[in-house]
């Protein structure tokens, strides 16, 4: 079993550890925050894992004890941490999107390369059933495709401490925020994935005073349709996403968090499509990515790295385009 090192304390690392036990794909064995109770805290929510404890960056990437880094530490610092780890001989894992812009990700890329090391953009839904179910149909009636709504729209928890005049992380350039960066890059992994790279993008924000998106609408141009992908942070969106194929419809109840899909025929006839879903939506990806490192499938990886570039292009361009500007674009 591959030893586990993670980088960040916060719900999201505490779902992957689960989903790491509950698979026996990795076992934790060291955890890093910046301070001792933190990491303790966390530790404490696994007493099945031997866990060592550092608030020391240079000392938790020098050890020994682990072999995979999973990083959730706030988006501007997925670069360093990353980039630190590879050259300390460790492969990585970072949660979506790996990088503030294309250059961050092609140097981590190359370092990856240069170490023989893996590095790993957890997209994790493209790697759940329910999302092969969808790759399937696509598959199947490709050539009536034509189009697709993919909405991802949540009300954040952070955007109350907003506006009462906080400065939370996800809403900030300096840590690389905005919702299409916390939210859209999970719909744009969909359009990339399901119907590959478009031919050209744009992307109209409603941009906060921060400097970052709010919310926003970008469309997805393909040779022959186009994707109109619906994304917010600051209002809730219970409408489905929706892929066009003629006169049958196939419906996602979202485009991040996939959980039911249903076909309609002639906008009447609506049944649903029989599926599974684990209660932890990251145990595909947990199993997923310790099969790939433990047998250094190179196949499947570079898709992964392929995929990852095209998004991550993607999402800087687009931005660009509205005029977002984070902190890390500056670093040269």
């Amino acid at each position: 079993m591959l030893k586990l090192g993670i980088i960040g304390t916060n719900w999201i690392t505490q779902q992957f550890v689960s989903a790491a036990e509950e698979t026996e794909s990795f076992a934790l064995t060291e955890v890093y925050s910046r301070t001792e109770a933190k990491a303790k805290d966390f530790a404490d929510k696994f007493p099945s894992f031997d866990v060592q404890l550092t608030t020391d960056l240079d000392e938790f990437f020098a050890s020994d004890k682990f072999d995979v880094v999973y990083i959730a530490s706030p988006n501007s610092l997925h670069f360093a941490q990353a980039k630190q780890a590879l050259e300390n001989g460790k492969n990585v894992i970072v949660e979506k999107p790996s990088t503030s812009n294309v250059r961050e990700l092609t140097i981590l890329q190359e370092t990856a390369q240069l170490h023989g090391l893996f590095l790993i953009e957890a997209a994790r839904h493209i790697e759940e059933p329910i999302f092969e179910k969808i790759q399937s149909y696509v598959d199947a009636n490709k050539a009536a495709l034509s189009g697709a709504t993919l909405s991802y729209m949540k009300y954040s928890s952070r955007y109350d401490d907003f506006l009462s005049g906080k400065n939370p992380n996800v809403f900030t350039t300096k840590f690389s925020g905005g919702a299409l960066y916390d939210l859209g890059v999970y719909v744009v992994y969909d359009a990339v994935v399901l119907f590959g790279e478009p031919k050209s993008f744009d992307y109209q924000a409603e941009i906060l005073a921060s400097g970052v998106d709010g919310s926003g609408s970008l469309t997805l141009k393909y040779d022959d349709f186009d994707v109109n992908i619906i994304i917010g942070k600051t209002k809730n969106s219970v409408m489905p996403s929706e892929i066009y194929f003629g006169k049958k419809t196939l419906l996602l109840d979202s485009g991040g968090d996939i959980t039911k899909l249903e076909e309609s025929v002639a906008g009447q006839d609506i049944k649903v499509i029989p599926t599974t879903k684990d209660d932890n939506p990251m145990d595909c990806e947990a199993v997923e990515f310790a099969r790939i490192i433990e047998q250094n499938d190179q196949d499947k990886y570079q898709q992964l790295s392929r995929y990852a570039r095209i998004v991550n292009r993607i999402l800087e361009h687009a931005r660009a385009s509205a005029g977002i500007i984070f902190e890390a674009d500056e670093d040269k």
